[in-house]
């Protein structure tokens, strides 16, 4: 038997010297592609030629196609590398570049997405921008290899009127974005909560849960919203909004119920993909985002605490298990995404979307037996014939294959197969280990291991919650050593000059305003968790950092960029919540926590600059900021502090704080009086906490609202009377 050696890679381009996954998958491209850098622009100036950047991420499909079509192709690669200066950026690493291309591609063509492909002069100014585009020309699509031909020309023989017209696209563009932010002061609540319920519920899909209809994304920051909204329909004084504040949260629960029993939900190894491509989250985009992952648990939490729905807390455990098992650094960071694509057999000739996720029905026949197999299938929609309808599945890469989601209910499925419910759920459960172990053994897809600050926090935020939810010290152990990890090797020093990312012992570039927002968001859930006061601290620091690198003293709000970024051809401040809350919005959460925690006026100052700044959009469109209308809420309505104080460790107290934390008080900041360094330090800040200790031996709960306390309670009993009182 003769051994296989590999075949060295034809070509070898400069992205082999870096670290991200995504630049690395395009190392052996035909296409001379550089990183970002001043290597690629002196290039550009050098030899007299346009950039064209290529921006996506290593786990996105389209970006695999249009590689496998145009960049792996040496006919498309020639083009590109004679009249181009090819740039390789990976938008997670890189986000500031996507931002500032994407800002423009969405200005040009009404659209964006990835991959992002467009077009700079050597002054990095945009000219012509797009997403993906098919290698040959299609009816009503220009193909790669034209677009390319069309532009060449172009360059050489209109080169005054591109730059021309791209200085005018950045300035008018610059000018947009300035004037888009214009102060509005005097905002009225009711009418900005009204507006957000009133959009929220006219788009809302009565079938199926979820907003709009095909693609549906889960967008965990709007159903948080909505349990805010229901709980101040509900306490609206003098006036009954009662049945509007019950379907603020039949809205939730039901999206929340869709999500988790749709395909969207990886049922056999727990975890969310991207989206659901369908209207009914049957189908999803396959890859795993962690950002996902951790807004998801925040909003299953919340759901949980309002709802006590067996259903959201087995959701919880199944998706931290997933990220525990899958996602996380065995130092405690976790990882950044998986792939939707994978190979269907280690053979295969290339790699299909969902090939590790979906199962034929006769492979599900196989592994649990025939009887149990149809009993299964029953119940998870698998069929014959394959479960994904055309439309769902343009390229037919599902065609005979089946996503599983939960089709009929056990009970159900036992009444057609006269079983109990519980025969059921012993076959379904046995089913579930038996897939798991089967599937175990196909290749898995891509996992992209870096370590994104951002996406960290909100993971951490969402463990935090979840663990504190359940009262579950693994969730926050896992929260904790996710923090560690960033503040020992994402900073330049232990716990200051945070960087964006971190890969293989090595830091990618310096942090943005998102990955300050969403950690310092990440550190005010941990301490309340957990009480330990380092993560405050650490909270306040990194917010004095942010401060000093991203705000705007004199207009409010926070530039996503450092100031002082070189190469930056747009000034933004976010405000669109998307698949990740805005810089600006998770800011005034923020700001509105510290506030509420450290009795620090200056953070409510910079809060309020924020919405005034972005006061025409928290006005006109509500629920397109989710979380600044949330901050916004937190700051309007009053802020609550709960200050427990004595010995964290004795089962009194336990009970008190779980009984807290296991409640909905979306406006209240829990402290701790530890009668030690911790509560020296908050009173530093606070000076009401110094005197808060004990009462007799017992644990004590302190409810204030905006710094006017009660007399301190030390069962629940009276903590809840003085919680209903206040």
């Amino acid at each position: 038997m003769s051994e296989t050696t590999a075949q060295p890679p034809k070509f070898t381009n400069a992205l082999a010297k870096e670290r991200s996954p995504y630049l690395l998958q395009h190392a052996h491209n035909p296409v001379n592609w550089l990183p970002w850098g001043e290597e690629a622009f002196a290039k550009a100036k050098a030899e007299d030629k346009p950039i064209f950047l290529s921006s996506g991420y290593s786990t996105c499909h389209w970006c695999h196609v249009m590689e496998r079509e145009s960049f792996e192709n040496e006919e498309i690669a020639k083009q590109i590398n004679e009249n181009f200066i090819p740039v390789k950026v990976d938008r997670e690493e890189r986000p500031d570049v996507d931002l500032t291309y994407m800002t423009y591609v969405q200005a040009a063509s009404g659209h964006g997405g990835w991959p992002m492909s467009v077009f700079l002069t050597p002054e990095l100014k945009p000219f012509y921008g797009g997403t993906y585009y098919p290698p040959e020309t299609t009816p009503g699509r220009i193909g790669f290899k034209s677009l390319l031909t069309e532009l060449t020309k172009v360059w050489t023989e209109d080169r005054k009127g591109i730059e021309d017209r791209a200085n005018r696209s950045v300035e008018k563009l610059q000018e947009h974005l300035d004037n888009e932010n214009t102060a509005v002061s005097g905002l009225d609540h009711d009418k900005v909560i009204q507006k957000a319920y009133d959009d929220l519920s006219g788009s809302f899909d009565y079938h199926e849960g979820g907003f709009g209809s095909a693609p549906k994304f889960p967008r965990p920051s709007t159903l948080n919203l909505l349990m805010r909204i229901h709980r101040i329909l509900a306490e609206k004084k003098g006036e009954d909004r009662s049945s509007e504040s019950d379907w603020a949260m039949e809205m939730t629960v039901k999206t929340l119920r869709g999500m988790a029993n749709g395909g969207m939900r990886d049922h056999i190894g727990g975890g969310f993909h991207r989206y659901s491509v369908d209207g009914y989250w049957h189908i999803p985009h396959y890859e795993k985002m962690l950002y996902d992952q951790g807004q998801l648990l925040s909003a299953y939490a919340e759901g949980w605490k309002l709802t006590q729905n067996a259903l959201f807390e087995g959701i919880i455990r199944s998706t931290v298990e997933y990220a525990k098992r899958d996602l996380r650094h065995k130092d405690g960071g976790f990882f950044s995404a998986e792939d939707a694509d994978s190979l269907a057999t280690a053979d295969a000739a290339h790699k299909t979307e969902g090939a590790f996720y979906v199962w034929r029905a006769a492979e599900i026949d196989e592994v649990l037996g025939k009887e149990n197999g149809n009993i299964f299938r029953y119940a998870y929609g698998a069929r014959r014939d394959g479960n994904a309808r055309p439309e769902s599945d343009p390229q037919g890469e599902l065609k005979g294959l089946n996503t599983l989601y939960r089709a009929v209910s056990f009970k159900k499925t036992g009444e057609f197969f006269k079983k109990s419910p519980e025969e059921v759920k012993a076959i379904i459960d046995d089913g579930m280990k038996k897939l798991f172990e089967a599937r175990g053994k196909r290749p898995r897809p891509h996992l992209d291991d870096k370590i994104i600050a951002a996406w960290n926090g909100l993971m951490i935020s969402g463990l935090a919650r979840a663990g504190a939810a359940l009262a579950d010290e693994e969730m926050i152990k896992l929260a904790a050593g996710a923090a560690q990890f960033l503040h020992d090797q994402l900073c330049a020093t232990p716990g200051k000059e945070l960087h964006r990312s971190w890969r293989e012992g090595q830091r990618g570039p310096k942090a943005f305003a998102i990955d300050y927002a969403c950690l310092i968001h990440g550190m005010l859930d941990l301490y309340e968790a957990g009480f330990d006061v380092k993560w405050l601290q650490w909270a306040v620091a990194l917010q004095s950092e942010m401060d000093s690198l991203f705000l705007d003293a004199k207009n409010g709000g926070y530039y996503s960029v450092h100031t002082d970024m070189p190469n930056t051809v747009l000034r933004i401040k976010e405000d669109y919540d998307g698949a990740e809350p805005s810089p600006n919005s998770l800011a005034a959460l923020n700001l509105g926590r510290l506030s509420a925690l450290l009795a620090k006026d200056s953070h409510k100052q910079q809060a309020e600059k924020i919405f005034a700044l972005f006061g025409s959009t928290l006005k006109d469109s509500p629920s397109a900021v989710p979380v600044m209308t949330m901050a916004f809420d937190l700051h309007h309505r009053g802020k609550q502090q709960i200050v427990l104080a004595g010995d964290s460790i004795t089962p009194e107290f336990k009970t008190l704080a779980n009984h807290l934390r296991r409640k909905f008080l979306p406006n209240a900041a829990l402290l701790h009086a530890d009668g030690g360094a911790g509560q020296q330090w908050l009173a530093t800040h606070n000076e009401a906490v110094a005197g808060m200790k004990p009462v007799g031996n017992k644990p004590a709960a302190y409810v204030c609202q905006n710094f006017t306390c009660q007399a301190p309670v030390t069962t629940v009993e009276d903590l809840e009377k003085v919680l209903k009182a206040a």
